[in-house]
């Protein structure tokens, strides 16, 4: 990538059911990364928030709120992106090229939601907007049940995928019990997760309350630098080795759902920018939506033939202390998804992960990670591969 551009702070609220506003967790995160950052606020050049909202707040033009993280920010551009549940990831790629376009060195980037302030049913509402509404059959899913499509396809092709489905949350919530800013620090038993009872419902068939996301409040951000700005001078930095967007046609019909297209022409893209192979990295965050979903995004890394996801879980690849643990974070499925945010959090805690700042969460030594952000049914797909810079 050249002009080359790095991550140089990172912020990152507490995940879950918060009692903050919208405008008081953006200005929270955004604070917290310019201060690791250890920047000047007059020295940001641009800045781009991911907020997703679909009527879930009232603020409809949110871009201006993170100038309340400091009066210097006062007259900075800034601009809102949404593209569903990757509206933090478009939101970094257009900061990303910014950069690289020579309109910026330093670019702030936060993504944000406020959602549990509504009702379940308000937010599964919301949520189904981003689904395709000129066919009313399409427009009458919610996402559960679209993901629940996903999941029988699946059993229909390749046989019954709930057993990998429950091993994969219950991995995530075993994670998200060493990630101090996870919405939910419960562990859920592979036995519990596995069968349906009164506590773990079926939401949409034969999708478990246990295989779906949470609906959480937070924020997240990062600072982007290039060598002529806050690069040159940062305690910490991590190489953006390559950035890619892939995206589908937003009807599901004439598509096949299970195949992942999108997901895995974007991350092979990001392979091949960055120069590198699946067997170079070190971690992967992924979006994880649905259980259904992270054991389509296995295949669509190349971890196992399509098909054969769960090829993953059996061997222990993708657990904590395997060869590439994936959602080290507890994923969207424990550590929480305020949708807006959660490709700007991917990006945050991979920063932490290269600078040997993940506590608990730490992989030891750890070069390389991948990101993986998606909005709706695999049609908005961001692979970004983050290289750690030790020199």
């Amino acid at each position: 990538m050249d002009p080359q551009i790095y991550i140089t702070g990172s912020g990152h609220t507490r995940f879950g059911r918060l009692s903050q506003t919208l405008e008081e967790l953006i200005v929270e995160a955004a604070r917290e990364a310019i201060d690791e950052a250890g920047i000047d606020p007059a020295e940001i050049d641009a800045i781009y928030l991911g907020h997703f909202n679909s009527g879930l707040v009232s603020d409809g033009f949110a871009s201006s709120l993170v100038k309340g993280a400091d009066p210097a920010l006062r007259f900075t551009p800034a601009s809102r992106c949404e593209n569903a549940c990757a509206s933090g990831a478009a939101a970094f790629q257009a900061g990303m090229m910014r950069i690289a376009a020579g309109k910026a060195r330093n670019v702030l980037v936060v993504g944000a939601e406020k959602m549990t302030h509504r009702t379940t049913e308000d937010v599964t509402r919301a949520l189904a907007g981003a689904g395709y509404q000129n066919d009313p059959e399409e427009a009458a899913l919610s996402f559960p049940q679209v993901f629940g499509i996903a999941a029988r396809a699946y059993a229909d092709r390749h046989g019954d995928p709930l057993d990998a489905m429950a091993r994969i949350a219950a991995k995530n919530h075993a994670n998200a019990m060493a990630n101090p800013l996870a919405q939910m620090h419960k562990p859920l038993p592979y036995e519990f997760c596995r069968e349906v009872s009164e506590r773990n419902q079926l939401i949409a068939p034969p999708l478990r309350l246990s295989d779906c996301s949470l609906v959480t409040d937070g924020a997240a951000a990062i600072v982007l630098s290039s060598e002529q700005g806050n690069a040159a001078s940062a305690a910490r930095r991590v190489r953006i080795a390559a950035a890619e967007q892939v995206s589908d046609t937003l009807p599901m019909a004439g598509r096949d759902l299970i195949a992942f297209e999108g997901p895995a022409r974007a991350i092979r893209a990001a392979y091949a920018a960055a120069g590198i192979g699946l067997e170079q990295l070190d971690f992967a965050e992924v979006h994880d939506c649905f259980t259904i979903a992270e054991l389509l995004i296995y295949e669509a890394m190349g971890l196992a033939p399509q098909g054969q996801g769960a090829r993953a879980l059996e061997d222990g690849t993708v657990f904590a202390d395997g060869r590439l643990p994936v959602n080290l974070s507890g994923g969207l499925k424990a550590k929480g998804h305020p949708v807006g945010a959660t490709g700007v959090s991917m990006l945050a805690l991979g920063f932490r992960q290269l600078t040997g700042q993940a506590g608990e969460m730490q992989r030891a030594g750890a070069e390389w990670g991948l990101t993986f952000n998606m909005g709706g049914a695999a049609v908005a797909n961001y692979a970004t591969i983050l290289q750690a810079d030790r020199a």
